[in-house]
């Protein structure tokens, strides 16, 4: 994920879970904030509206293998938007710019991944 945002022109700083996301959101202001929705501990739903509560206007992007079930059984809370795996780079490039369309120039980014 990190290299397909750095391919893009993004900055991107990288959590390996979690918790590491959520103690990089608390330290530092971000763009748009993307997770997985498979997590090991809290999972990307819980990350989502952890951070939401912190900071309501927080941009959050998932991308989840589980896109279509998470979606039918109860949607995603904290989430603004959800793209499916696999994707490709152009659509990781459109929903990126779907959920920040007042960038002039690419910005950081956090991934827990």
């Amino acid at each position: 994920m990190g290299r397909m945002l750095n391919f893009l022109g993004y900055e991107a700083k990288l959590a390996g879970n979690a918790e590491e996301a959520l103690n990089l959101f608390k330290k530092n202001r971000f763009d748009l904030v993307i997770t997985d929705y498979a997590m090991p501990g809290m999972n990307g739903e819980e990350l989502a509206e952890t951070i939401k509560g912190l900071e309501p206007g927080q941009p959050v992007l998932m991308i989840s293998g589980f896109t279509e079930h998470l979606l039918a059984n109860s949607g995603l809370r904290g989430v603004d938007l959800v793209v499916g795996k696999p994707f490709e780079l152009g659509e990781l490039r459109r929903a990126v710019s779907q959920l920040c369309e007042d960038w002039d120039e690419p910005q950081m980014v956090e991934a827990a991944d």
